[in-house]
């Protein structure tokens, strides 16, 4: 945590104040810094966060890099460079002299270069990217800034160029965030980059032999190594007597858009699962001004994966805010605008919203014989059961070093640092994949982070009180800590990232 806030740096400050592994701020100009030592070595660097403007002030020092509290980003401190998603722009740095028991922070430094690839690299003569999401984006970013200058597609079934999908049932959809928020890079970033993005471009065929894939549209691309990346989808229901411009699911950007216009003239609307999608959309619609109802089979909101307790509190902040829950109940049929329930509840909705779930889209990788097994199952380097084709993100099923399992996890964050090591291992690196899972969701003013994966549990501690929003969820099998949930709590929750980190194996 920083202290002495408001030095100017360009005045100089006594060595003293900066301890070892301590933030001091402070500014230099009109820019914001942070003022840190590691050992002998000072160091400054930006005070936010590339990927929110998250305030690293906050955060967490651990070894040679700094951490952001908001959404685990991590940055090195002696370049600034990013080195693990959801950023993926450098933080600025600048020159640290020191006069006796004066430091003064002179210069900004230039940003990173990109790398280079040395002749012991492995060069494939052309990569192909199945997939426009997390995963996909992540690696391709990163296969130019560790200096692969070969062919380079994204084949993306989207019709949109890859966005920020967290934000699109939350910021997005409340109408907190405008339409140049969501894309991941700039309108320019892939030409600049000489990374050919080709939308609406769903792949049918892949043939490891041949190495080729092959379009809807009969277009082939012959690859050296490839990347799966399709993801997931929507889990669909069949809703008796509904008209399909009813009911909505939240996938993709256009997905977001026909519901906010459908939601501009609704005054009800029906959420069909308590998941963490339906629970962030029941949130911004009322946001909107707009009545909601959340009919799901749970006891309580995200109890399978938070607890009861949070679970509890969630569904009481939610309530405060006019949500009504209809425990116990999913959705059985639509009469005009009266959806019936299950329990025979009648509710009037104008449109419908299903987040009950998604599933892997593994049909492609099943059609060309590789090994599936929920998911896409992948070596501790991301590669599937065919050299030279990897696989990264939802859909992906890996050996998780911390419980000797294979592990499918759909998060974001999760899916990005995949896509950073899938495209290293491209580059022949040879990177075990053994991040720590971490995802964060935001309800109104309320954000839960999630550091861990615990599928069961045999114990569940909560410190504090979720409803007071100070709390940590501790979730144990025998005396090992498994998961980690806080509300209020953002250096906890770096600190238990930081823990777990140092028990993989």
């Amino acid at each position: 945590m920083a202290e002495n806030d408001g030095l100017d740096f360009g005045k100089g400050v006594s060595v003293d104040r900066v301890s070892d592994g301590g933030i001091v701020s402070g500014k230099v100009g009109d820019d914001e810094v942070l003022l840190t030592r590691r050992g002998s070595e000072l160091i400054a660097i930006g005070a936010h966060c590339t990927h929110y403007g998250g305030p690293l002030a906050q955060g967490l020092v651990v070894g040679d890099e700094i951490r952001c509290p908001l959404h685990h980003a991590c940055f090195s401190l002696k370049t600034g460079e990013a080195l693990r998603a959801p950023a993926f722009d450098p933080i600025p740095c600048w020159r640290v002299e020191q006069v006796g028991n004066t430091v003064f922070v002179r210069e900004k430094l230039p940003a990173p270069s990109p790398k280079t690839l040395s002749h012991a690299d492995a060069h494939p003569e052309s990569i192909v990217i199945v997939g426009g999401g997390a995963a996909g984006t992540a690696a391709a970013i990163t296969l130019r800034r560790e200096g692969y200058q070969g062919p380079l597609t994204m084949l993306s079934a989207d019709s949109d160029p890859p966005v920020d999908r967290p934000n699109l049932s939350k910021d997005y959809l409340s109408g907190n965030a405008p339409e140049d928020w969501m894309p991941l890079r700039p309108a320019d970033f892939f030409t600049e980059q000489k990374i050919e993005l080709a939308l609406s471009s769903r792949v049918t065929s892949l043939d490891p032999q041949k190495k080729e894939v092959k379009t809807e549209s009969g277009k082939t691309y012959r690859f050296g190594a490839l990347l799966l990346a399709t993801g997931a989808e929507p889990v669909r229901i069949s809703v008796p007597g509904a008209d399909d411009s009813r009911l909505f699911y939240l996938r993709t950007w256009a997905d977001a858009r026909s519901l906010i216009k459908a939601a501009a003239g609704a005054k009800q609307v029906l959420i069909v699962g308590a998941s963490f999608i339906g629970l962030e959309v029941a949130a911004s619609l009322r946001e909107r001004g707009i009545a909601v109802h959340v009919a799901a089979r749970e006891g309580e909101p995200l109890e399978r994966v938070l607890g009861r307790e949070i679970g509890k509190s969630i569904r009481e902040l939610h309530e405060a805010h006019g949500v009504v829950f209809h425990k116990g109940e999913t959705i059985a049929r639509m009469d005009g605008n009266t959806a019936t329930l299950t329990k025979g509840t009648a509710v009037e909705a104008e449109l419908v919203v299903l987040g009950i779930g998604v599933k892997p889209d593994v049909d492609l990788a099943e059609k060309a014989g590789l090994k599936v097994d929920n998911g896409v199952v992948v070596d501790e380097y991301l590669e599937t059961s065919a050299k030279g084709i990897f696989a990264a993100g939802d859909i992906a099923r890996w050996p998780d070093a911390r419980t000797g399992q294979l592990t499918r996890i759909e998060h974001w964050v999760v899916a990005e640092r995949m896509g950073q090591t899938a495209a290293r291992n491209m580059l022949g690196r040879r990177e075990r994949f053994d991040t720590v899972p971490f995802f964060w969701t935001q309800q109104y003013d309320v954000t839960v982070r999630y550091i861990g994966h615990a599928e069961k549990w045999d114990s569940l501690q909560v410190d504090g009180s979720p409803q007071a929003r100070d709390c940590a969820a501790t979730f144990k099998a025998g005396d090992r800590v498994l998961a980690v949930a806080t509300i209020g709590r953002d250096l906890q929750s770096l600190k238990a990232e930081e823990a777990m980190e140092a028990k993989r194996g």
